[in-house]
């Protein structure tokens, strides 16, 4: 999850809302690449979850990539919750997740030669102490009283939240990992465009990389485990946003929808203030009662913006959030495939005509099939596995298409397309076979 965001003066009028998503338009030989992954650490003599404090623990993997490798800390108050270098952020999510922003970059090489530097650095630091960390969508066997909790403010407000508003919030919060990339828009029709053909097939990626079949200690009777969970989180904030397929939407009309969406906090001298389930027309009114009178600036606009959760989202620019975290093939292989479908016009273009006919119901009917069948879901007379294959084709062309020798990263998902068998599939089958539903064998088959 976000860091608190900074830079941005007082909100003047509501114009400027849709103004700062706006002014992320740029023309496309400046568009980048941005990844971002979480994965669980654990610890090797035990399979417990890695705890913030201790000689093994989340601060001590981050004060060795501080002091060894030459991040710069990110604190909260005394607690060392962050690093940043050269564009990029190693941050915790709330259950002590270890998440990898990347910096924009270029291409897909630089997305993985990033990640390989990443991971190597973190196992020069996690090996000695008897830590490892594992790529998957789920905790497999690991129950909410057994997670640590990550010394922020922002997760102490969300976590009661979460318990009031929906089933599974919590359950996203400490037992879940996934993988996104951010691409870049040129202007408001392009990033029309680019929306909604993201959350028409973010169904796709989420069976292409459903990783999530096992939850407290058995199989759950899903695919990917953490797409149920964010359709049992906060109706208010997430989704497939049917209202961004109605003729007229744009930079507005998103803005005014995360204006209705309920806020968490107000980010103020170094701490949170708590403004749950407070609106943020009422602050641009000065009328928010946990800040009586006063205005909020960009900065707060761009806080808020990190707490709606739909299955694509634009701040100033669009994260792609369907998919399961996954092998280091597939952190590779998410970038890739959305940016051979975002990033050539005639790749776009062939995947609005894919999904331009679908009806809301069907977008809907398809992210539920992803969640509990991967690749062999279906809805609305179509078939995953076939929208899989179709969409990798198109984002094939569109990495051919840039000339950069991209499109081997989506060899992994090729043979999920081909096969119809994903991670989940795999972990399923060794774990009723060959690892005789011990889960024992799953942590170290999962490490990075």
């Amino acid at each position: 999850m976000s860091i608190p965001q900074s830079g941005g003066g007082p909100i003047e009028h509501p114009g400027q809302l849709a103004e700062y998503l706006a002014s992320g338009c740029k023309p496309a030989d400046q568009w980048r690449i941005g990844t971002e992954h979480e994965k669980f650490g654990w610890l090797t003599d035990s399979r417990k979850p890695l705890p913030y404090e201790g000689s093994a623990s989340v601060r001590a993997i981050l004060e060795g990539l501080r002091d060894r490798f030459g991040w710069t800390e990110v604190r909260e108050g005394e607690a060392l919750i962050g690093l940043t270098r050269n564009g990029a952020n190693v941050s915790l999510e709330p259950g002590g997740q270890l998440e990898l922003s990347g910096a924009p970059l270029v291409d897909i090489h630089e997305t993985r030669a990033e990640l390989d530097m990443h991971l190597a650095e973190v196992a020069a630091i996690a090996d000695p102490l008897g830590v490892r960390f594992m790529g998957i969508g789920a905790a497999p066997e690991w129950h909410h009283e057994d997670m640590p909790v990550m010394p922020k403010g922002r997760y102490r407000l969300m976590t009661d939240y979460m318990g009031r508003v929906g089933t599974h919030g919590t359950q996203m919060m400490y037992r879940t990992c996934t993988v996104q990339v951010n691409l870049d828009f040129a202007s408001e029709a392009d990033m029309v465009k680019k929306l909604r053909v993201a959350l028409a097939l973010q169904p796709v990626a989420t069976a292409l990389f459903a990783s999530s079949p096992f939850f407290d200690g058995q199989p759950n009777g899903h695919r990917s485990w953490r797409s149920r969970i964010w359709r049992g989180l906060d109706d208010a904030r997430t989704g497939m946003l049917p209202f961004v397929f109605e003729d007229g939407f744009g930079f507005e009309r998103y803005a005014d929808w995360v204006l209705d969406v309920p806020m968490y906090f107000v980010y103020r001298d170094g701490r949170y203030v708590d403004a749950r389930g407070q609106s943020f027309r009422d602050f641009l009114a000065g009328k928010l009662p946990a800040l009586p009178g006063e205005i909020p600036t960009l900065s707060d606009w761009a806080d808020h913006l990190t707490t709606v959760f739909p299955e694509a989202r634009i701040k100033k620019y669009i994260e792609m959030r369907g998919a399961d975290a996954g092998s280091r093939a597939h952190l590779t292989a998410l970038p890739a495939f959305w940016t051979g479908l975002m990033y050539d016009a005639g790749a776009l273009d062939a995947a609005w005509d894919l999904v331009k006919g679908w009806s809301a119901e069907t977008r809907q009917d398809l992210r539920v099939a992803a969640s509990v069948s991967a690749l062999q879901g279906e809805a609305g007379g179509l078939r995953l596995r076939d929208l899989a294959r179709e969409a990798l084709k198109l984002s094939r062309a569109g990495l051919a298409a840039r000339g950069k020798d991209e499109g081997r990263f989506l060899e992994v998902l090729d043979l999920h397309a081909a096969t119809g068998r994903t991670q989940a599939d795999d972990l399923l089958s060794a774990w009723e076979g060959a690892w005789s539903r011990d889960f024992a064998p799953l942590y170290p088959a999962v490490s990075l």
